[in-house]
């Protein structure tokens, strides 16, 4: 544990309390978005109240109050449809338009990992072929 990383006050940390990872408030009053899920729970627009500090200070997770905490919202026919539309479209090669398991790394290469290692003269073909 560094001293840097414990400041229940914030007066270090822009106001903020922080704590070393492992040494937060217990989880019946502060918990990690992900730790709130768990519960049932979201934090419903509330500012973040703390934050643990973890990999040497490389890395921050903010920290909410539960008692502010709203009930997540229930999943809907419409909101089911939006998610199941979202995860196609980040499982479809723009290029060769076939849907993987699994989502493609579309920032990075933009397609799939075959059609990113195709030349530039065969990808003009492939469009052509999968826009007739």
């Amino acid at each position: 544990m560094r001293a840097i990383d414990l400041d229940p006050t914030g007066e270090k940390n822009g106001g903020t309390p922080t704590y070393p990872w492992r040494f937060g408030p217990e989880k019946s009053r502060m918990a990690t978005r992900r730790q709130l899920r768990e519960m049932g729970l979201r934090p419903g627009g509330q500012a973040v109240a703390a934050q643990v500090v973890c990999r040497g200070g490389t890395r921050v997770g903010h920290l909410f109050s539960v008692a502010g905490a709203k009930p997540v919202r229930p999943m809907t026919p419409a909101r089911a449809r939006a998610l199941a539309a979202a995860m196609r479209a980040r499982s479809t090669c723009p290029l060769c338009q076939v849907t993987y398991d699994y989502c493609l790394p579309l920032r990075t290469l933009g397609s799939c990992l075959p059609c990113s290692e195709l030349t530039d003269e065969e990808r003009e073909q492939l469009t052509a072929l999968t826009s007739a």
